[in-house]
């Protein structure tokens, strides 16, 4: 296997990673089992399979060649040696707490940037893995498909394959010119929209300290399960998506958590960036970050579950009217136009200016609709993590699987030392919109 440049989405999120803000996500996974031994068990099947997937042995190292000067590549790691990546701890009574504790640590940069910890549960009836993969490795689906490969085997679609990409010469052909100039005008009045856009989102309603911190580089994480006919029944009595209903929960549950904490809720709308995928889940070697996004103010401030809904369900109408390349929650776009020593020289910076462009991000992370089973034990739950940007408290992803939705929490843990508090105010949320929704 030859190396492999990072796009400049990977690029910038290897460059902004620090050891307070590392920019890995994260899945935890809970099987059942009736076994005590299952966890020691599924350790040896993770480090074995491990060994033959290619994509788990690729590392990142700099590249400092004319043309890609300060930039990076993936590379096949001559040394791989999967017990470096996987690793058996102690039993534990409770798989979350055990997760921020680990979701804290930095990835070794030296090696392939991933991490499969296996935690058995004390009480011998099931036991987790947490999976951590930087995000200049894989991003949500191609985390999914690294992870897929050490778990059983399954019959998955074959992936289409992409078209060859047309030779290219040492100068643009003539006749194509117009079309790129065309295409460069376009790209700057694009810029120009998405800035314009970051510097509008950063006035107006009030935001809320609760979600903003100085980096104490600690985390803690939370998750919670929610009946996805609960959604479903939301959505069909007020319209919209199951992605609106998911959101609106945030805003609410947001609401109650502030007013219970004391800091009050009245007027808060915190910017939230939705990241919007932007490649296709099926093209072969799916490798490399295209993502946009949007942001839309969450309405916390407003009292009325309903109405909270329906604000956001507007919010996002508009944003997918707009379209993933326009808007402030597009920024990440911009990461094609800046050359690799750019990022490399930015990336500090980059990363003290994301409070200024969003305050909390809520992700979703797909997952298959068939289930999935390790050593023969199957996954109950999945806790998806999203990396946690610096400045910012908390970020939120959520998963669906096997008709339940799952949110995964991930807060600094000096920040908000009562994130179960805000796990609980989820369940409420969507139990008051269940009751607002009633005939």
């Amino acid at each position: 296997m030859t190396s492999d440049p990072l796009a400049p989405l990977d690029l910038a999120f290897w460059n902004i990673d620090s050891d307070r803000h590392p920019m890995h996500l994260g899945a935890l996974g809970v099987f059942e089992t009736h076994s005590p031994t299952a966890g020691a068990h599924a350790a040896d099947l993770l480090a074995a399979r491990a060994a033959a997937v290619p994509g788990l042995r690729m590392r990142i190292r700099d590249v400092w060649q004319p043309f890609a000067f300060g930039g990076a590549a993936r590379e096949p790691d001559p040394g791989f040696d999967p017990l470096d990546h996987v690793r058996l701890h102690a039993p534990t009574g409770d798989f979350q707490q055990a997760a921020g504790r680990l979701m804290q640590r930095p990835l070794e940069r030296g090696r392939p940037p991933w991490e499969a910890h296996v935690l058995p549960g004390a009480d011998g009836t099931s036991f987790a893995v947490l999976f951590k993969f930087h995000h200049a490795l894989a991003d949500g689906l191609r985390a999914l498909a690294l992870a897929a490969a050490v778990l059983d085997p399954i019959d998955m679609p074959a992936p289409r394959p992409r078209p060859p990409e047309p030779p290219r010469g040492l100068l643009p052909d003539v006749r194509r010119l117009p079309g790129l100039l065309r295409g460069a005008l376009s790209d700057v009045g694009r810029a120009l929209d998405i800035g314009a856009s970051v510097a509008v989102s950063t006035l107006g309603m009030r935001s809320t300290p609760a979600l903003t911190s100085e980096p104490s580089g600690s985390r803690r994480t939370a998750g919670v399960v929610v009946d996805i006919d609960d959604v479903h029944r939301i959505r069909k009595a007020v319209g919209g998506t199951v992605n609106d209903v998911v959101i609106a929960v945030v805003a609410g549950a947001l609401r109650r958590w502030l007013d219970e904490r004391g800091d009050g809720s009245e007027g808060v709308a915190p910017r939230a960036l939705i990241p919007v995928s932007k490649r296709r889940p099926r093209t072969a070697h799916p490798q490399g970050n295209r993502l946009s996004g949007y942001l839309i103010r969450l309405p916390v401030g407003d009292p009325d579950p309903l109405a909270r809904l329906a604000a956001v369900r507007t919010a996002m109408d508009r944003n997918k009217d707009a379209g993933p390349g326009r808007g402030a929650g597009a920024v990440a776009l911009l990461a094609d136009h800046v050359p690799a020593l750019g990022h490399r020289l930015g990336g500090p910076l980059v990363a003290q200016a994301a409070r200024l462009w969003f305050d909390i991000l809520v992700t979703s992370v797909p997952l298959p609709g068939f289930g999935l089973r390790l050593g023969g034990h199957r996954l109950a739950a999945v806790y998806p993590y999203a990396p946690l940007a610096r400045g910012q408290s908390l970020a939120v992803a959520v998963s669906t699987y096997r008709g339940r939705v799952h949110y995964g929490l991930v807060a600094d843990a000096e920040a908000v030392p009562d994130l179960d508090l805000l796990a609980r105010a989820l369940t409420e949320e969507v139990a008051a919109l269940n009751d607002a929704c009633a005939p």
